[in-house]
Order: structure tokens, then sequence, then C-alpha cells
């Protein structure tokens, strides 16, 4: 007599509950939002420092079967990758504001006569001075809005940056806005004790939007901001600033 096999009913399982999933969130395990997080915490470089990066690079990889070369390279080529770094910045939406045209330290906060060479007048106007020590970030952005409508470079000294003087005798870069409203916002690069270099990128006749990168000076420096008389400066000495995102004075 045959045996009876007894089997056992299939058992359908009730599916799990799951919390749904916001839209645009990344897998953990995608390589490619690792890469993304990477990037969003490692500001690029600025062309302008590639070949100081490139430089000791080669050198390291030359001298790789030496480890004081090849260390003393790597050191070298962070270094500059990290002074050349040009991070992402978000200015402000507000209208008639101006904001700082570099990272760092607000040295002075007062009245003075532009250069010469822009033809701003021999009037007092007020003036934001900013001091970039080499541990800051070196590019320069436009503190407004408007058309490039001077740009002129003048030989001189490289006295510390620091000093009150610099605005005057130091090498600089001055560079003249006229923004929608008609007002003018004057930018100056001044270079420093070690500063060798000043950039530019902004040629008369163009339009920068406010916060835009036109330019960086190499190694210490400052970036004077002159502003047409009735501006509310916000600034004040001793402050810190955040290129592009500081907002320093109120147009009238």
């Amino acid at each position: 007599m045959a045996r009876r096999q007894h089997v056992r009913p299939t058992q359908l399982e009730e599916p799990v509950a799951r919390k749904p999933t916001p839209p645009g969130t990344p897998q953990s395990t995608s390589v490619g939002h690792i890469v993304d997080l990477v990037r969003g915490a490692v500001p690029p470089l600025h062309p302008a420092g590639l070949p100081f990066v490139l430089a000791p690079l080669g050198v390291a990889v030359l001298g790789r079967k030496r480890k004081w070369v090849r260390r003393g390279a790597l050191t070298s080529a962070a270094a500059c990758a990290a002074f050349f770094r040009h991070p992402h910045r978000v200015p402000p939406n507000r209208v008639g504001v101006v904001v700082a045209p570099a990272d760092g330290e607000v040295a002075l906060v007062d009245s003075a006569v532009p250069p010469s060479e822009l033809d701003m007048g021999t009037e007092p106007l007020p003036r934001v001075s900013i001091f970039l020590s080499v541990l800051d970030v070196h590019v320069q952005r436009s503190p407004v809005g408007g058309e490039v409508t001077k740009v002129v470079h003048r030989p001189g000294q490289f006295l510390s940056a620091d000093l009150a003087d610099a605005s005057e005798v130091n090498e600089r870069n001055s560079m003249l806005l006229h923004t929608p409203e008609g007002h003018d916002v004057a930018v100056v690069q001044i270079a420093g004790l070690l500063a060798r270099r000043i950039v530019c990128d902004a040629k008369v006749g163009d339009t920068l939007p406010i916060g835009d990168t036109y330019g960086l000076i190499r190694f210490g420096s400052r970036v004077d901001t002159y502003f047409p008389a009735g501006t509310t400066l916000l600034a004040e000495r001793g402050q810190r600033t955040i290129g592009a995102e500081t907002v320093i004075a109120q147009l009238p």
C-alpha cells in the first residue's frame, strides 16, 4: 500500500511595508554619490594654479625613489592646491547690496580718495578694505553686477598689504563697474609683501554678474572697494568676510 505523502500548503508571505524614498535621494552604495560628496567637500582648483601644482607633482614623480624629495614635493603640491582653491559661492539676490570681493579680514572701513587712474574725482568716498592672508581663498569676485567701464594696472611697490599706505604705493589693478541702477563701484586688487602677480580676466565692455570670479592675487594681498557717496557701509573692522556672500554695503 502506497504511503500517503503529506504536502504542507504553500504559505503566501505578506509584503513588508517600506517607507517611500524621497525623490532625488542617492543610493548609499553608489560610487557616483561618493564622488559627488568628495567634490562638494574639496573645492576645485583655479586654472591659474595648475602650473604651481603640476610642477611639484612632476618633481615627486622624478624623485620618487628618494623619500624626502617625494614628500616635500607632494607637500608643496598640496599647499599650492589649497592656496589656489576656487570654492563655489551663492551671492544674495537682494537689490542694491554689495558683496565682499574676497575672503579675508576687514582691515579698514573709512573714506578715501579712489585711485586717480579711475577718474572718480578727488573727494573721499566710502571704502572697505579686505586683507587676505596666505591661508585665505585668493580669487576675487565682482562686488556688484554691472558693466566693466575701466580696467587699469599700475606698477608699484610690494609693502605689506595690511599697511594703510599699500593702497597708494603698492602695485595694483583697478576696475570700475557701472551698475544697471547707475552707480559706480570700484574694486582694487593690491599686491602684498609676497605677492608678485595680479591676475584680472575682466575687460572693458564685459558684463559681470554679482559674485562672479574675475581674477586673483598670488600669495598675500588686499582688495579695496570704493562706493558712491550715500552708501551705507555694513562691514566692521576685524570682521571675517566670505567672498561673493558677505554683504558689506547697501547702495543708495
